[in-house]
């Protein structure tokens, strides 16, 4: 074979793969190409009127006011029944207050002691928060029957009401660490274990810093009284 024929024919072979690769290669990025401009772009402009007669959206609103409706219906119906405040109640009225309501949380307290003006405190800022629970106190002193009933030793003894039954309780600090200067976001995590309080939204958040600075506020001025003591 003529060594010349034989170097033409391998220089065409080579040409021949790099026109084919230099193909490959344009007929990718004219595919990529093409996938770029049938992908909706990120930042194109949104028609608004259009979003707003979008039947699928209404849809959605119109749901979202019914659900946001009937949840407030639903609080002013527990609001009604004595839930989101903290109150007094006296024996007579105990056995109506813990069976009218779903869960409830009843603290039986001493008016001098201490550490039950502690856990009022953190009660009574949790109480508006978690409407969907009762929130009670009924003094001790003036209930012989219902603490002998419920086998109360010790003050303060908090105890959760399940459609009427006493299911658990918290006595004095055992479970807060049995220490006078616990949080209320401590107390909350406890009866959010205990399932007598809902897992709170997302939107309640602001309004428990809120109550927790109070809270601090509170403690800080207990102790300064208690020192003046």
């Amino acid at each position: 074979m003529d060594p010349d024929a034989v170097k033409s024919t391998l220089s065409n072979l080579a040409f021949g793969n790099v026109i084919a690769a230099a193909a490959r290669d344009l007929q990718k990025e004219m595919v990529a190409k093409d996938k770029a401009q049938a992908a909706p772009a990120s930042h194109d402009e949104v028609d608004l009127d259009e979003l707003l007669d979008d039947p699928e959206l209404e849809k959605l609103h119109a749901e979202r006011i019914a659900a946001l409706k009937k949840e407030a219906e639903k609080r002013e119906v527990l609001k009604r029944q004595g839930h989101g405040e903290y109150k007094e109640i006296t024996e007579g009225d105990f056995l109506g207050e813990v069976t009218g309501s779903e869960k409830v949380i009843c603290h039986f307290y001493h008016c001098e002691f201490y550490r039950c003006k502690i856990m009022d405190k953190h009660l009574k800022a949790l109480a508006p928060v978690y409407v969907g629970t009762k929130f009670v106190k009924l003094d001790a002193e003036n209930a012989p029957f219902f603490v002998s009933k419920l086998a109360i030793k010790t003050l303060p003894c908090v105890i959760f009401f399940k459609k009427g039954i006493a299911v658990d309780r918290l006595v004095g600090f055992q479970d807060l660490g049995s220490k006078d200067d616990f949080s209320t976001r401590a107390l909350e995590n406890i009866l959010k274990m205990k399932g007598i309080i809902d897992e709170k939204k997302k939107d309640d958040e602001d309004e428990d810093d809120e109550s927790e600075s109070k809270n601090r506020r509170i403690r800080s001025s207990t102790a300064q009284d208690s020192d003046s003591d």
